[in-house]
């Protein structure tokens, strides 16, 4: 594959690091040259390097080897909560627990040869710890820009991999923009939350689930929506598939929002084909605080996918997302972080209101595990908990049995 960009709106064509973006401004994409894949054409490596003739070419060494290859699981229990045919990609089996291993794989498998260049993020939840984990792997020092008042719990889990973490003051928001017009001699390589490389490497979560689920073609695919760079990523991998002439008829999109920042649900509603940022005032606390992003890089990218795949974008309240993850657990088994429960909850909405049927085939992609969440929602009540004398114990269980 060649390391070429095109943008993923007009199609301008850009060599390798010509520019960060489009002179439109959208987001670039590596050109894929899917028409002639066939599944054939996958290796034997595992993850998501079995399909590298898709991929910009890279040689993948330390956690990117590990990235990709998580299951796809039937889970019946939840077919009553989201109204459907409920299946789920879990992508809390990545190696730091989320789908942006796949990203930080493929973009720090491509990063400078010079291994004296540190790369970097934007982040202070999943995309820090995976791009410093994957750093770390190879070698390679890791700065981290995180918002000044970020929970020391959140440093803890950053900091384990040992990257320079620097506490940023201000208007965190505008550090995407920031980080896009620095000088291209700094000595930071940044990968942010939707450069090519890094779609490119979401885009197999697509590959891996057609697979999984062939010879049937899901009806819809539901994800959370923040940045938009993993409904890029996604959309990318649909049209690779069609181009490829491996799939006939695109499943639709569904991106779901946080009802606390969702820019990219107000412009679908009103049929613009623009997103629009919201103002501080129109931005309100959530639970699923990985999603609230007021200006969403690729959100128009995430309409272009919505549309062309008869999907929806839709956003739900932190009541509906609650509820969502504690069906997740009790229900499915699963431990998802709140941005992760979303697209069960807006599932549920969409079957309510007739856009889903229950012979429908979902897929949800929570996108991180809830165990990281520890420490920093609610704490356990122990009172709750009785307590009994370890001889009581079998009088005990039989009274458990007896009461259900």
């Amino acid at each position: 594959m060649t390391l070429s960009t095109v943008c993923s709106r007009c199609d301008s064509s850009y060599d390798r690091r010509q520019q960060p973006r489009c002179a439109c401004g959208e987001p670039l994409w590596y050109d894929s040259d899917a028409a002639d894949f066939d599944w054939d054409d996958c290796t034997d490596d595992e993850g998501l390097w079995r399909y590298a003739p898709l991929l910009p070419a890279c040689e993948p060494s330390g956690l990117a080897v590990a990235a990709g290859g998580t299951p796809l699981v039937r889970s019946r229990r939840l077919d009553d909560v989201a109204g459907c045919r409920i299946w789920v990609k879990d992508e809390a089996e990545q190696p730091t627990g989320s789908y942006k291993d796949r990203g930080s794989a493929v973009a720090l498998s491509l990063a400078s040869a010079d291994e004296t260049t540190a790369v970097g993020t934007v982040s202070y939840g999943n995309m820090a710890m995976s791009t410093a984990a994957h750093a770390a792997s190879v070698g390679r020092d890791c700065v981290v820009l995180v918002p000044a008042e970020t929970p020391s719990v959140r440093l803890e889990l950053v900091a384990q991999y040992d990257p320079t973490i620097v506490r940023v003051d201000g208007d965190y928001g505008a550090l995407y923009d920031d980080v896009l017009a620095l000088d291209p001699e700094t000595p930071v390589d940044f990968f942010l939350s939707d450069p090519p490389a890094r779609t490119s490497g979401y885009k197999t979560v697509v590959f891996e689930l057609f697979e999984q689920f062939a010879p049937d073609v899901p009806d819809a695919l539901a994800l959370p929506a923040s940045s938009g760079g993993f409904v890029s990523g996604v959309y990318q991998g649909l049209l690779d598939l069609e181009t490829a002439g491996l799939l006939d008829e695109l499943p639709r999109v569904y991106a779901v929002q946080t009802a606390a920042s969702d820019p990219i649900t107000r412009a679908f509603a009103r049929g613009s084909d623009e997103v629009t940022p919201l103002d501080p005032g129109e931005v309100g606390d959530t639970i699923a605080h990985s999603i609230g992003n007021p200006a969403p890089p690729s959100g128009n990218v995430v309409l272009d996918a919505v549309r062309e795949t008869g999907g929806a974008v839709l956003s739900v309240t932190d009541e509906e997302i609650e509820r969502a993850q504690r069906a997740f657990a009790r229900r499915g088994g699963f431990c998802v972080e709140p941005a992760s429960a979303t697209p069960l909850a807006g599932v549920s909405r969409l079957a309510e209101r007739g856009d889903v049927e229950s012979a429908d085939d979902v897929i949800l992609l929570p996108t991180g595990t809830g165990f990281k969440e520890a420490g920093t929602g609610k704490a356990v009540d122990r009172g709750a908990f009785r307590v009994v004398d370890r001889a009581d114990v079998p009088n005990r269980l039989r009274a458990l049995v007896g009461n259900e």
